[in-house]
């Protein structure tokens, strides 16, 4: 399932109708914007909506999961940027006659997980409708010295790492995963980053969107695709390797590297609490699996957000 014409054209069309002024470091088509806001480092901005039904089910996972699940999708996207959050809003339409309880319930969710990445919840709002639950949250970041790392900067030849295994999230992680803030922000220390995403749609899908914003292609070798446990408890035909490249909402961060850095993070293992994998490189063009020896092409399997 790939991303559907119809959005990415309206993301094109978008793109054309956003004016870069001088304040504008970074515009839409990254996982987070960039603002001036002081002489030293921008300002990152991002934001995600969740709509129960889609990215959750608030009957099974509870206000208070929902809620931190929807602070935590931000967080990667600081993550992805390999930059520092710094505060957040958040906005919730809450199903009619709902009650206080749900509302703060959602609160403690969200503030905790802000709060372990000393993120500040500073506001946001409230509305009540005859719908399900709807919540969005905008964060705000800060670069490091080195500066925010995009999607576009991978080259032929970089080695392509990934920070844990993938697949079968739909069967916890997708909850509770834990945003790679301090592994994004060490690896940023440790070596050049050329691009950086973190897997929200699927391993596929998301290192199309690198290929497409740096002008290459990659190939991944099957056999070097961390595929969770979880990727095999799943009752469809879909082999778990299908599941890895395709399933989505893993948080992991895929990583563009030189083929010296990738080499000396994958023997080394310098950032404690993940394992580094090298699932790839990139290329000329094109999307490509490699399966014992013999290359073909890779559909930009993921999410897909049809309207």
């Amino acid at each position: 399932m790939h991303l559907p014409a119809q959005e990415s054209a309206y993301i094109r069309w978008l793109r054309d109708q956003t004016a870069n002024g001088s304040q504008v470091l970074i515009g839409p088509g990254d996982d987070a914007a960039a603002v001036r806001w002081s002489k030293d480092a921008p300002c990152l901005v991002s934001t995600d909506m969740l709509l129960d039904g889609s990215c959750f089910r608030l009957a099974e996972a509870g206000p208070r999961l929902v809620g931190r699940k929807a602070m935590a999708v931000n967080l990667s996207d600081m993550a992805a940027m390999a930059a520092r959050p710094v505060a957040a809003v958040a906005s919730v339409g809450l199903p009619r006659r709902s009650g206080m309880e749900l509302a703060k319930e959602l609160f403690h969710g969200l503030s905790t997980m802000a709060h372990s990445f000393d993120t500040a919840l500073v506001g946001g709002d409230t509305n009540s409708w005859e719908g399900p639950l709807v919540i969005s949250v905008t964060i705000l970041g800060e670069a490091t010295e080195r500066g925010p790392v995009r999607r576009s900067g991978a080259r032929v030849g970089d080695w392509l790492l990934v920070t844990g295994e993938l697949g079968g999230s739909i069967y916890g992680k997708h909850l509770n995963f834990v945003p790679r803030i301090h592994e994004a922000l060490r690896l940023h220390e440790l070596a050049d980053l050329h691009a950086l995403i973190d897997i929200s749609d699927g391993l596929a899908a998301d290192l199309n969107h690198i290929c497409e914003e740096s002008g290459c292609g990659a190939v991944l070798h099957s056999a070097s695709i961390p595929i969770s446990p979880a990727a095999g408890r799943t009752e469809d035909e879909a082999s778990p390797l299908v599941h890895a490249l395709s399933d989505g909402e893993d948080f992991e961060l895929i990583v563009a590297v030189s083929e010296a850095d990738g080499r000396r993070l994958i023997e080394t293992q310098p950032v404690p609490g993940i394992t580094l994998y090298h699932i790839g490189e990139c290329v000329t063009s094109g999307l490509w699996l490699d399966e014992n020896g013999k290359r073909r092409p890779l559909q930009p399997l993921g999410y897909d957000h049809s309207w």
